[in-house]
């Protein structure tokens, strides 16, 4: 059992036993370590203690930062920012196929794809002669959901090349710049950079963001669109979350949407 899968079961406790406001005894035991070992590996991990991280977990927590969503978003917006990670800055460029490169499924491509260990689980990242095309996190080492995508491109497979790109976008170091090129409707494309603009620490709602792209009533599409999100983390769908506060569902799992949303919340 990783770092991740430890602190995604935490999490999982938490979310039924937050009422109780668990001690560090109660969750080093449901983690399966001595309370000096949980406390360490979980404030390496978070960067606050398990009692601070619990805080960051809460519905009003969200909702806090939720009402303060739309103006950071606007703000984010109208300044022209590009995406800041959690871990280090990262400038995004997101550029789309062209309906004739959707069609071709990329032939003539040679698309560098592997599987890689990140601070959230395991990833499968793909890199292709445009830019970063594919990163989920994965549960096995299953190549459907990419090959599928391009499903003419040619694969080589090497995980020590996933495992450089994975530190390169999730290890503590200078600011980094991605180019992604990713198969999207013109819709899609405006939510998605529209998401690279929400900065580290900050949610918003479907309905914040339909009105920040000049969509007020389309917040089940701009869902859809969030939900079809191929760049887990590169692309920040974690921070939509509904108008109630309540963090709501993540193509990638709730328990890692949580898990992204403390850790980001946790250093701002």
């Amino acid at each position: 059992m990783n770092d991740y899968e430890r602190v995604a079961r935490i999490i999982r406790y938490l979310d039924a036993h937050s009422d109780e406001q668990p001690g560090l005894d109660v969750l080093a035991a449901e983690a399966g370590l001595s309370e000096a070992h949980f406390h360490r590996l979980f404030s390496r991990w978070a960067g606050v203690t398990p009692k601070d991280f619990l805080q960051c977990l809460t519905a009003e927590n969200a909702r806090k930062r939720l009402r303060r969503g739309e103006s950071v978003l606007d703000a984010a917006l109208g300044a022209g920012l590009s995406s800041p990670g959690r871990l280090h800055d990262l400038c995004v460029t997101l550029e789309a196929a062209s309906p004739g490169e959707i069609k071709s499924g990329g032939a003539g491509w040679e698309i560098v794809a592997g599987f890689a260990e990140t601070p959230f689980g395991p990833c499968c990242i793909g890199n292709g002669p445009r830019g970063l095309c594919h990163l989920a996190f994965v549960e096995t080492e299953d190549h459907r959901d990419i090959e599928a995508a391009w499903p003419r491109a040619r694969f080589r497979w090497s995980d020590a090349a996933a495992r450089e790109m994975a530190a390169g976008i999730f290890q503590t170091g200078a600011g980094t710049p991605w180019k992604a090129f990713v198969r999207a409707t013109p819709f899609q494309l405006r939510v998605w950079r529209a998401l690279l603009r929400i900065p580290p620490g900050a949610v918003v709602s479907y309905g914040h963001l339909a009105r920040a792209i000049g969509s007020p009533q389309a917040s089940r599409a701009v869902g859809s669109a969030v939900g079809a999100n191929p760049l887990a983390y590169l692309i920040p769908c974690h921070r939509v979350i509904r108008e109630t506060g309540i963090i709501g569902q993540y193509r990638w799992g709730q328990d890692r949407k949580q898990a992204l949303l403390a850790y980001e919340w946790s250093a701002s």
